[in-house]
């Protein structure tokens, strides 16, 4: 049986199979313009949409310079090559290329990102100078851009390191003031969503293009005084080597604002080679992060408490045996002082008599030593002088440092009594400077910082507020007392010889170390502080010095830490160009 197919069938044939054909393009169309648009949109904008962060530009450093701004940090443009494997044409030229121009700022296996395809963006090297930035460009490889980003610099190189901290390659503040107010030099970067072409360069902005400009780093102005500081850390290190000692520390301020002038630390290094550094405790700004007992320096202040509340006057006197008597405790003066029977409370700071001070405390509480005088002993040295509660300033890592609450089993009377001469607690320099300024200027407790203001673009600084922290640390008269009192205590002394004339006062101090392996105090080691003031009619300055491990005989506040005082005070009286009293 033979069948046959008709020309009509035949073209009735071809009409379905044509229209069955048809109709798999409009569903395949259908799919793609319709069920799958959102995906096929996604993947275009991916291929031909850039997100491009727009990298702000971090905030400069500038410090005080005779009525002008010097520059402490600037900045440097340096580049980061990347690439996107998607677009790379030959990477094998590509990672020739970046060898023979990017040197030792390659990234580590940067070759296998490159061949990536699956990536797209591998970075292939970092830190390149804008000379090797223009060398890369020339060269014109398809996948391949620059980032334009910033590296510090130092133009004063290790001046203020430790206040200052550093930048890490990930563009992060470590330690010090880089570190404390990092959000705030840091600023915002800003963004760039926009059609690129196959090097990923952004064409015309569109409609549906997102341009946000990134927000710059506040440029700050310190309180440092460019002269003040590099006269410090040149009489620390001198100091230092006079003492045979390798560790020490200075910090000048303005006790009528909290202004700090200068702080140093020694060792120290330079930021711009943070890098190289073995030991990271140079980073450290010692100033601020290392409690310690600070010695006979607290005696000042545990003089004036007793002068603020009445316990004792400038005129009363006590009868100095050389030792007194706490509970099971006798505690003795240092020295081999002849025993005087009418000592006065002059005497106490100028022959540095513990014996005086601890009568003080017992003098707090109506002649005994009992839990009312350790109240208002506390009182004074955490409410009054803050002790025990971070400053506040501009700095990474400050510590609070430790004073046990008379409550406490540990807060008892030979504690306090320890504590009337600077031991059984713990404060640190800054902690020490900032309530000795409070009471000598007036009994104004001035939070210390370190920011003066901000730069704008056109040169002017706007300023920021001084913050007064408390009033009345002292009643005024009892703090002009007290000053005049640590100025005559200075003058009766040896240290007083080379600013006679100048209105200059001071106070040692000579804390010993406990021993680890006894858990008791010992002479093998100790560390010497000199706290002190300078002015004319009123306290200009205040500075306080720490030495830790001289190897000079005698007591290392009067031989290591006193002599570096008297060498910056009196550059002080000629730099400020004060007057005799």
């Amino acid at each position: 049986m033979n069948l046959t197919f008709r020309p009509h069938s035949r073209s009735k044939v071809l009409a379905i199979g044509l229209l069955a054909i048809i109709a798999i393009f409009v569903l395949q169309l259908f799919n793609l313009q319709i069920l799958q648009h959102a995906h096929y949109k996604a993947e275009a904008e991916k291929e031909q949409v850039a997100k491009l962060t727009l990298p702000a530009k971090r905030g400069k450093i500038f410090m005080q310079d005779r009525g002008n701004l010097a520059p402490l940090v600037l900045n440097e443009p340096i580049y980061t090559a990347y690439a996107d494997p998607h677009e790379v044409e030959d990477p094998n030229k590509i990672a020739e290329k970046i060898r023979q121009i990017a040197g030792g700022t390659l990234v580590k296996d940067f070759e296998d990102g490159l061949a990536n395809k699956k990536l797209r963006y591998t970075v292939l090297a970092r830190q390149l100078s804008r000379k090797q930035a223009e060398l890369l460009k020339k060269e014109n490889l398809a996948g391949v851009g620059l980032q334009e980003s910033d590296r510090r610099v130092y133009p004063e190189g290790s001046l203020a390191a430790q206040l200052l901290g550093y930048v890490n390659t990930n563009g992060e503040g470590q330690y010090g003031l880089e570190q404390a107010v990092d959000e705030r030099l840091r600023g915002k970067d800003g963004r760039l969503q926009a059609v690129t072409d196959v090097r990923r360069i952004p064409l015309t902005i569109g409609r549906n293009d997102i341009r946000e400009p990134a927000k710059n780093g506040d440029d700050l102005v310190l309180t440092i005084d460019r002269n003040i500081q590099s006269y410090a850390e040149r009489a620390l290190r001198n100091g230092l080597k006079a003492a045979k000692a390798t560790q020490g520390s200075v910090v000048v301020i303005d006790p009528n604002s909290g202004a700090i002038q200068a702080m140093a630390n020694y060792p120290t290094y330079n930021p711009e080679k943070y890098n190289q550094v073995k030991d990271y405790g140079v980073f450290q700004n010692k100033v601020v992060t290392e409690p310690y007992e600070a010695g006979s320096v607290i005696k000042t202040l545990t003089m004036g408490v007793g002068l603020d509340t009445g316990a004792v006057r400038r005129e009363t006197t006590f009868n100095n045996t050389g030792s007194i008597r706490v509970d099971d405790t006798t505690i003795s003066n240092v020295e081999e002082d002849p025993i005087n029977p009418a000592a006065t409370m002059t005497d106490v700071l100028h022959y540095s008599l513990n014996t005086g001070v601890v009568h003080i405390l017992k003098e707090l509480g109506g002649g005994h030593f009992n839990m009312q005088s350790r109240k208002v002993l506390y009182d004074y040295f955490t409410q009054h002088y803050y002790f025990g509660k971070k400053t506040g300033v501009e700095q990474a890592g400050e510590q609070r440092g430790t004073v046990i609450p008379p409550t406490e089993v540990q807060g008892n009377n030979v504690r306090y009594a320890n504590m009337t001469f600077g031991q059984g607690m713990d404060v640190t320099m800054l902690q020490s400077a900032a309530a000795f300024s409070a009471a000598v200027n007036g009994g104004t407790y001035y939070k210390p910082h370190l920011i003066a203001g901000t730069r704008a673009n056109d040169g002017s600084v706007k300023e920021e507020q001084v913050k007064v922290v408390r009033q009345g640390v002292l009643k005024r008269e009892v703090s002009l007392t007290l000053r005049d009192m640590i100025f005559k205590a200075r003058q009766l002394g040896v240290l007083g010889g080379k600013d006679r004339g100048y209105f200059v006062g001071g106070k040692t101090g000579t804390s010993q170390i406990i021993d680890p392996k006894t858990g008791q105090y010992t002479d093998d080691n100790s560390i010497g502080s000199y706290l002190g003031f300078g002015g004319d009619s009123t306290p200009k300055y205040v500075i306080m010095v720490q030495v830790k491990d001289s190897k000079l005989p005698g007591y290392a506040g009067t031989t290591a830490a006193g002599p570096i005082f008297t060498d910056i005070s009196n550059w002080m009286i000629d730099y400020l160009k004060l007057e005799p009293r």
